[in-house]
C-alpha cells in the first residue's frame, strides 16, 4: 500500500495494526522519497485463517431416509418376458 505523509497522519493507528494484522508493508511518500513501514516479524499464513463452524458426526446419516436414487447394484431383475438382459 503507498500512502502519502498527510494519509499517515490522519490514519497512523489504523495503517499501523493493517501492516500487524496483514503482514503488508506500507510505503509513504513526501517530498520525491520513499519510507517504508514493515511488521517486525512475517505473519504466518495459518495464522490469519478463520475458524469455522464445522460439522461433526456422519455427515451422510440424514441423507438416508431421502435417497431417491439408483437401487444398490446386485443381480439384475429380469425383464418382463421373466428372462435376464440380453
Amino acid at each position: 500500500m503507498i500512502v502519502s505523509a498527510t494519509e499517515l497522519r490522519q490514519n497512523l493507528y489504523r495503517i499501523i495494526d493493517s501492516v500487524l494484522v496483514t503482514g503488508e508493508s506500507v510505503e509513504i511518500k513526501r517530498k520525491g522519497g520513499t519510507v517504508r513501514i514493515v511488521p517486525d516479524t512475517a505473519v504466518s499464513i495459518w495464522d490469519r485463517l478463520e475458524v469455522h463452524d464445522v460439522i461433526t458426526g456422519e455427515i451422510e446419516a440424514p441423507w438416508d431416509d431421502i435417497w431417491d436414487g439408483e437401487p444398490e447394484l446386485g443381480e439384475p431383475e429380469p425383464d418382463a418376458s421373466g428372462q435376464g438382459p440380453a
